[in-house]
């Protein structure tokens, strides 16, 4: 707790991959120790909380999200003992230690599925979705995976086919059967138990499916790109039940002090707030991409944005904010070097609570892919538009300085993913040494941010400025200084008339490190692409 307010309230979550953040053993792969090696750095940031994508044991169809053991850990990642050394290195830093929860779907290893295949009298044969073909012999219905081709694949053995959003080594859970989540429940306290800080929850909108396995309709705004928005998904995704399913979730996190629960959702926001629950009993944070999926990076879009979010937030539900991880390319691939900054400044200074991806706080872009290491499931059955759909690109390894594979791992050694082309001048050694580079903005936001309560707990709201280019916001806290938040998205100055607000500001932080001290706010002028937090 911080001033009374939870720490998942006031901190900063920051997203690591762990394939790609610091191999320790020469293998090409980040691991647990390496991330141990680097808590100083993650330390440094200013973070509250460390969420690791999955490290269970999985034989890796889709990078850890294939889970084969909930309760154990991947020997390419380290051993149990590594984890729980880990987790103490974590806490004796005063920080959190969130795992990755994938309950929607298991890896067609994981023993479960192997008795539910085994015949149709396995006490575990309802655990998973299971289906008779269609009077052709094919799927049972028209549901997509979002990796390409049907959502069903045919088992020879039983001749059935079971349900699978994702690969087909990812055969679904049946949570109609009333034993499978205690199962899960089970899971979550072996975690819970050790001390880990929660679970983000994988998919959780998509753990509930249509009982009668109806069709889905077609997707009448389909652009012809991806073939799984084709189809309107009522029947896979937010289907009733759901909610409680959630509940009982949270139930079994809130039996233990002071921890989290993220919900994966990509929803509409009006229908992304419902994952609050009632009386707030469900996700504490139903996770807020939409920062990413707004494909306008324009003031007017973003403010429209944030005040529609803030505008359907439940009564004290406590927003969150997302701008990249590992499913999207970068930020600053998206937006450029320039943007980028103010990106971060908008993460930081907006109400509710930030997720940072690994690199983020350096502009990491997305790294070239040679043909040859494209590895990422989507990308690889799809490859005419794996440019498009492929998340290869955004989890290249972490770059630590000039040296051969930026640090990541040894120099004889080839990473699992080759280096973005760019690290020897966008590194965080590099980085450390400039005044005003893009690690030293994020270290001053997030000290500035958790100094200022009207930063990290205050209110929020919209200042006009008649201005397009500019987003301009105000946070204030009772007895805190109050702060004001401009902006430009745009690639010209601009000259404001701010008098109303205050008879007097400071530049507290500005986006190029540069400008500091008193302005005037009666002809305030802020340059391109530039950010300026005011303490007024």
């Amino acid at each position: 707790m911080k001033n009374n307010i939870p720490w998942w309230q006031s901190g900063i979550i920051y997203q690591i991959y762990p394939r790609s953040f610091q191999d320790s053993n020469n293998d090409g792969v980040g691991d647990l120790n390496g991330i141990r090696r680097r808590l100083d750095y993650l330390q440094s940031l200013g973070i509250q909380a460390i969420w690791l994508s999955p490290i269970y044991p999985s034989p890796m169809h889709d990078f850890g999200y294939d889970v084969a053991d909930y309760t154990a850990v991947h020997p390419m990642f380290g051993s149990m003992s590594d984890f729980d050394a880990l987790l103490d290195e974590v806490h004796a830093r005063g920080l959190k230690l969130i795992l990755d929860l994938v309950p929607n779907h298991t890896s067609d290893e994981h023993p479960w599925f192997g008795e539910s295949r085994s015949s149709h009298d396995n006490p575990k044969r309802d655990w998973y979705i299971w289906a008779d073909p269609a009077p052709d012999g094919g799927p049972p219905n028209n549901w997509l995976s979002y990796f390409g081709g049907p959502a069903w694949t045919f088992d020879e053995t039983t001749g059935q086919y079971y349900l699978h959003q994702f690969v087909k080594q990812q055969p679904e859970l049946n949570y109609r059967h009333p034993a499978v989540l205690p199962a899960m429940l089970d899971n979550m306290r072996f975690w819970l138990e050790k001390g880990v800080g929660g679970f983000r929850v994988d998919v959780i909108w998509l753990m509930m499916k249509d009982e009668l396995l109806r069709d889905e309709p077609p997707n009448p705004m389909w652009d012809g790109v991806d073939p799984h928005a084709s189809l309107n998904h009522i029947y896979t995704q937010s289907v009733p039940g759901i909610h409680e399913l959630i509940r009982h979730m949270r139930a079994v996190v809130d039996e233990f002090d002071d921890r989290v629960m993220i919900g994966e959702i990509y929803l509409p926001l009006e229908e992304l707030v419902a994952y609050y629950g009632r009386s707030l009993g469900e996700c504490h944070l139903p996770a807020n991409f939409h920062l990413i999926l707004n494909k306008q990076w324009e003031a007017t879009a973003v403010r429209q944005l944030v005040e529609r979010y803030e505008g359907v937030l439940p009564d004290g539900a406590w927003p969150n904010w997302v701008l990249g991880n590992h499913d999207q390319h970068r930020v600053a691939t998206r937006l450029g070097q320039a943007q980028a900054r103010i990106a971060n400044m908008l993460l930081l200074t907006l109400r509710g609570t930030p997720t940072t991806y690994f690199g983020e706080e350096i502009g990491m872009e997305n790294g070239r892919i040679p043909p040859e290491y494209v590895q990422d499931p989507p990308a690889v059955n799809q490859p005419h538009i794996a440019h498009i759909i492929g998340r290869d690109p955004q989890r290249t390894p972490m770059q630590w300085d000039d040296s051969a594979h930026a640090g990541f791992t040894a120099a004889d050694v080839q990473p699992w993913l080759p280096v973005a082309n760019n690290y020897r001048s966008l590194n965080v050694a590099q980085q450390e040494a400039e005044p005003a580079s893009m690690l030293s903005l994020y270290r001053a936001l997030v000290k500035l941010r958790q100094a200022e309560p009207a930063l990290h707990v205050g209110n929020y709201v919209t200042i006009e400025t008649a201005v397009s280019d500019i987003f301009a916001y105000q946070r204030t806290a009772p007895d805190a200084d109050p702060f004001l938040i401009l902006l430009n998205f745009g690639g010209e100055a601009h000259t404001l008339d701010l008098s109303h607000l205050a008879d007097t500001a400071r530049i507290a932080l500005a986006s190029d490190r540069q400008r500091s001290g008193p302005v005037d706010l009666t002809a305030l002028t802020i340059g391109p692409d530039e950010g300026l937090v005011l303490r007024l």
